[in-house]
């Protein structure tokens, strides 16, 4: 193998105790094959988000970039094809393209060709998973590159030298960095909720209390979540790497002792059902309290009702449903086509009968 030529990358699941718990991760490791050089790291899940992470440290680990990146046939970089004929995703080309290598599959079935990088998974797994624990999935992956620089200025056995002494011959074949690695990161667009948070991947992140119900940006990166209103207002968090159910407050986002969060802006599906029928203010009012709903899509189904339903059965429901305090939206909708089958579907029982 030449001298720059080649880095073989690929992922195994292991199981290791993280904060206290018992939890199957994704290890992702790099391999030069020629020097070697060893790099890997964890994580939850292994999506092209998280495969782009890993090659962009993985590059900054070795100081450069091989002429090709080898490959499993794994979907989460191909588009289609194996081996020679494969196509990889256009998302995961340009990604490549930026550091000057191409993404190479082996054959299906030639092991030879990744040998070198699932070698090591066992090595790992033997020697740095066995009797750790870890604090974090920051404390895993910087304790992961310790190892890594250890492992690395050892002798091997079975290529005669140290990693780290033929990496420094390497090294000067591989191609230079870009001067500006921009941040991986995934885009979102997300409503601001009445509590003042903003959800992603089942955890919530705070926002000042004026931005509730307004639209926002999200931009995940490895570390952050980025959220932004406009050109002038963001509010930056720590980055929660799995979907824990975690709510996020900044200290500046909570109100004063004593200050009452201000209320929102109405939804415009309440506005548009107060302004089709003002008898539903009190229900509404009660909706936003009492529904077990998100109150988005409440108020949707409310508004359906009211464009769907004749008036008199409609508010003839909605004011028996207010008296008992029932705000089950199905247990009303039938209350409703009760109403509607009496009073509009009545058989004329005339001289016939």
């Amino acid at each position: 193998m030449r001298l720059g030529e080649e880095l073989q990358h690929d992922t195994s699941p292991h199981e290791l105790e993280l904060a206290g718990k018992k939890r199957k991760v994704q290890t992702a490791s790099a391999v030069l094959c020629y020097s070697r050089m060893l790099f890997f790291q964890c994580s939850p899940t292994f999506q092209r988000f998280d495969c782009k992470v890993f090659l962009t440290d993985a590059l900054r680990y070795m100081g450069g970039a091989p002429a090709r990146v080898m490959i499993d046939n794994t979907h989460v970089i191909i588009l289609r094809g194996s081996g020679r004929e494969m196509v990889p995703v256009p998302e995961m080309a340009a990604f490549a393209e930026r550091f000057g290598f191409e993404f190479v599959a082996h054959a299906i079935g030639n092991a030879n060709r990744s040998g070198r990088v699932e070698r090591p998974f066992s090595f790992v797994e033997g020697n740095f998973l066995a009797g750790r624990t870890f604090r974090s999935w920051e404390d895993l992956n910087q304790r992961a590159r310790e190892w890594c620089d250890k492992v690395n200025a050892t002798y091997k056995k079975h290529i005669r030298a140290v990693p780290r002494e033929l990496f420094a011959v390497e090294r000067l074949h591989l191609k230079p960095l870009p001067a500006w690695i921009p941040e991986v990161y995934r885009l979102y667009q997300r409503l601001v909720d009445i509590e003042g948070y903003v959800a992603l991947h089942s955890n919530r992140y705070s926002v000042p209390v004026d931005w509730i119900g307004r639209r926002v940006e999200v931009r995940e990166t490895k570390d952050h979540i980025e959220i932004q209103l406009d050109a002038h207002r963001l509010v930056q968090h720590r980055r929660i790497a799995e979907a824990e159910h975690q709510r996020v407050m900044l200290a500046e986002h909570r109100p004063p002792r004593g200050q009452r969060t201000p209320r929102p802006d109405p939804h415009p599906e309440e506005k548009a059902i107060l302004s089709a029928a003002p008898e539903l203010a009190d229900y509404v009012a009660g909706l936003r309290q009492r529904s077990r709903k998100v109150i988005t899509l409440a108020l949707r189904q409310l508004l359906r009702f009211v464009r769907e339903y004749p008036r008199e059965p409609l508010l003839g429901a909605v004011r028996e449903a207010t008296r008992y305090g029932l705000y089950d939206l199905e247990r009303l909708e039938r209350m409703i086509l009760r109403r509607v089958t009496r009073e509009y579907f009545l058989l004329d029982r005339g001289e016939d009968d």
